[in-house]
């Protein structure tokens, strides 16, 4: 059993799921330290908070895991406290009470006020927007709202993170200077629903406004959009995005499905005909736009014909960048009063049939790089390679760029012209340009 003694706590915060609990546990460590606490992530800390996700079955079950890891260490005298935070423990309580009583105590999304006050530390709301960076230096998530206002039949996240809650444009424009001072070049949005940006504050969607007040913060060099629902978008982010270079051509635009009955099912407020006009408009007022999206394939009640139609309208698109995952039947969403009848193996036939087109349109595309010359931010030396991205991905989900280390060499956090020379399915292989 470990000692008790005076020496001081190190908190540890492990963080699972999102972009967005990545950045809310960047809040949570950034309140602490400003409590004269000593934290760290994903390390070794005598109190352990774990920030759960509860979005699908997988995630669901890697929280799980993850809890009854870290009371394993408990009970073996490794660490002395053991909190839960997160969508999990927002959605699921009183059965994670029930079920694994050891944890010290559970907490929601919105309850960082009293995880604090249990951490030994008083909330200071002249801090917000400060946090620790778990990112490297030179790149950061930045949420601009919080919960979702949408009924999609098969989300939960509603359930987890409420409605819709716009942060002002002022304070996201202070918390974006303050990352730029500290040395961030490029900004992911992200939020639930960024189409959705601006209406519950200003009554009318805001995201155009948004970025041009975040374009004229001094030391970001990219800006990157992250989950806008289709139904709605605001088209005069399309101008931003053409006339300002410091709005990436880069949109994530999560689909779900595209065959009617399904999207009717879904309760997306959208058709095939209507989501494939908008997509048509993007390429044609944004040349070079690169788009990724999200399918859902399994979903209660789809059959093969509406299997086909969404593999056809994949190969149709041509997403530059597109991830597939199997339903997931989750308790209180509308779609689980509907019999999950699509067996786990055709769920993910489906996904890998879905996937299998993607990767042939991905290898061309790349392909389609060779010989062209891109502005690369570089994330990092791994092995004899360093890692870099073009304006057309997103650090953890998209391509890289791979350098020879051995032949050059190159800073961690700078812009540097690469030459493509070689491409792969999902990565490119680049030189630099002097």
């Amino acid at each position: 059993m470990r000692t008790k003694s005076t020496e001081k706590n190190k908190i540890n915060v492990i963080t699972l799921g999102c972009s967005k609990n990545v950045y809310d546990s960047e809040v949570l460590m950034g309140q602490l330290r400003a409590n004269d606490q000593e934290v760290v992530h994903q390390k070794e800390g005598n109190i352990v908070v774990i920030n759960t996700c509860g979005f699908i079955d997988n995630a669901k079950e890697e929280s799980v895991n993850t809890i009854l890891e870290q009371i394993e260490n408990k009970e073996a005298g490794k660490v002395d406290k053991v909190y839960v935070t997160g969508c999990l423990s927002e959605r699921y309580k009183p059965d994670l009470q029930k079920e694994i009583p050891q944890v010290d105590e559970y907490f929601g999304t919105t309850d960082l006020p009293q995880l604090l006050k249990v951490l030994g530390a008083d909330y200071k709301h002249e801090l917000v927007g400060e946090r620790i960076l778990t990112t490297p230096k030179h790149f950061a998530y930045l949420k601009v709202s919080e919960g979702c206002d949408r009924p999609c039949s098969f989300c939960a996240i509603p359930l987890m993170r409420g409605k819709h809650r716009s942060t002002p444009i002022e304070e996201v424009v202070s918390q974006a200077q303050k990352l730029a001072r500290d040395g961030v070049k490029e900004l992911m949005l992200i939020a639930q629903d960024l189409t959705y940006y601006g209406l519950d504050l200003y009554k009318e969607r805001k995201l155009a406004d948004l970025l041009l007040a975040l374009v004229a913060v001094e030391g970001i060099e990219w800006i990157r959009l992250h989950y806008a629902f289709p139904t709605g978008f605001p088209e005069n982010v399309l101008q931003v995005m053409r006339e300002q270079p410091k709005v990436c051509n880069y949109l994530d635009i999560p689909l779900q499905h595209i065959a009617d009955p399904i999207l009717k099912s879904m309760r997306r407020g959208t058709t095939k005909e209507k989501t494939t006009t908008l997509l048509k408009k993007f390429r044609a007022e944004v040349p070079g736009i690169i788009l990724r999206t999200s399918l859902i394939v399994g979903y209660p009640g789809e059959t093969e014909e509406d299997f086909e139609t969404l593999k056809a309208w994949v190969k149709e698109m041509r997403f530059e960048r597109l991830g597939c995952f199997t339903y997931s039947h989750e308790e209180n969403t509308h779609a689980h009063q509907l019999e999950d009848n699509i067996p786990e193996a055709v769920k993910q036939e489906r996904s890998n049939a879905i996937m299998e087109i993607q990767s042939q349109i991905s290898w061309e595309h790349n392909q389609s790089c060779v010989g062209k010359t891109y502005r690369c931010l570089i994330d990092r030396k791994e092995g004899v390679h360093y890692v870099g991205r073009t304006f057309m991905d997103s650090p953890d989900v998209d391509n890289e760029v791979l350098v020879d280390a051995t032949s050059h060499y190159l800073k961690q956090g700078a812009f540097v012209d690469l030459l493509i020379t070689e491409a792969t399915d999902y990565d490119l292989v680049g030189v630099p340009v002097s």
